[in-house]
């Protein structure tokens, strides 16, 4: 809900606020950086709630049977691969 309210809030602030635009400056060029930034950050995001999730299972492996410890290694490096991706990604949009 609190989520909600502030979405709100910052779409109905912004809608009088006005930039002048500049020579060099395009839609495109800002729509990159949106986008960049939106791949990037969503990836991070995901990363961050998937290893937590991971972690916790993962330590409580570890816990259990220390054996276990490089699988759970594996996991842990599967899922900071997607924050990778996003990273990726990024570069790839402001590259074009």
């Amino acid at each position: 809900m609190l989520l909600l309210a502030a979405s709100a809030i910052s779409i109905l602030g912004s809608t009088g606020v006005a930039f002048a635009a500049e020579d060099g400056a395009s839609s495109g060029d800002s729509m990159k950086l949106l986008g960049a930034g939106l791949a990037f950050g969503i990836a991070a995001g995901g990363a961050g709630i998937g290893l937590g999730q991971v972690g916790a299972a993962g330590l409580a492996v570890i816990s259990e049977n220390p054996a276990l410890q490089s699988k759970v290694f594996i996991f842990v490096g599967m899922v900071e691969s997607i924050a990778i991706y996003g990273i990726v990604m990024m570069f790839i949009i402001l590259g074009q």
